[in-house]
């Protein structure tokens, strides 16, 4: 995030350069259980960021000096594709990747009730297929459907968006450039029943009202893409209904 380009990221009516608004989100789709062997599963675009995300668990934890015998333990790996960006990355784990899975495992345990598999290990591998700013976001959002699609029990359901700032313009959910060129960037995660905040970060500079404007433009936009999560999942329960009504026909 340098803050420093030729490029017009928000022109003088407020347009940015991809044509949305300074409060409008990135289009997303979701569908959760597209694969079939994993406990749950979920595949997510937000703009041109593609996820898949699998699920497994909860089953018995290994290593055994990892277990923890009064709740389970949420293990992450977030991993970005090497082809995912056009500049290809060096495949394997790097420090980012470990943060982000850090992050991620740190947030979901706010809502997943672990207390009820003492011992045991929740496995959750994201995979960015496609990279386009906000992926640690889009992974967090991903994992909570996969996680709902594996029946695991939950207090509510986590979305993720960022706000930030580029051109001098408080922006909603950032895209590559706007990442890579504007003043800051804050990714943040709430429990939408109760606004309870469980993944908040900052990169870059924003004065208090600035950043106040972003959390409420993000907040409410984290409650949109709740609802687009909610969908996904009865799209999948319902689906799951009617083979089973198909089969004892």
């Amino acid at each position: 995030m340098s803050g420093h380009t030729d490029m017009v990221l928000v022109d003088e009516n407020g347009i940015r350069i991809d044509g949305r608004r300074v409060d409008e989100k990135r289009p997303i789709k979701i569908e959760a259980g597209v694969l079939k062997n994993a406990s749950g599963s979920c595949y997510l675009e937000i703009g041109k960021n593609k996820v898949l995300c699998a699920v497994y668990g909860p089953r018995e934890c290994r290593p055994r000096h990892l277990q923890d015998p009064t709740k389970a333990v949420i293990q992450v790996k977030y991993n970005m594709e090497a082809y995912s960006v056009t500049d290809r990355k060096r495949p394997g784990t790097d420090r980012r990747s470990v943060e982000i899975s850090k992050l991620i495992a740190e947030a979901l345990e706010c809502v997943v009730q672990t207390e009820l598999y003492p011992r045991a290990s929740i496995d959750v591998y994201i995979e960015i297929l496609q990279a386009n700013a906000g992926t640690r976001c889009a992974g967090l959002t991903a994992a909570s459907v996969a996680l709902a699609d594996a029946g695991i029990p939950m207090r509510d359901i986590v979305p993720a968006i960022a706000c930030g700032k580029a051109d001098g313009n408080v922006l909603l959910d950032l895209n590559k450039e706007e990442d890579n060129y504007g003043q800051a960037d804050v990714p943040i995660a709430i429990v939408p029943s109760t606004d309870e905040i469980v993944l908040l970060q900052m990169d870059g500079n924003m004065t208090r009202e600035e950043l106040d404007h972003g959390l409420d433009m993000a907040i409410a936009a984290a409650h949109e893409v709740y609802e687009i999560q909610r969908d996904a999942l009865k799209r999948r329960y319902a689906s799951i209904s009617k083979k089973e009504g198909e089969s004892d026909e």
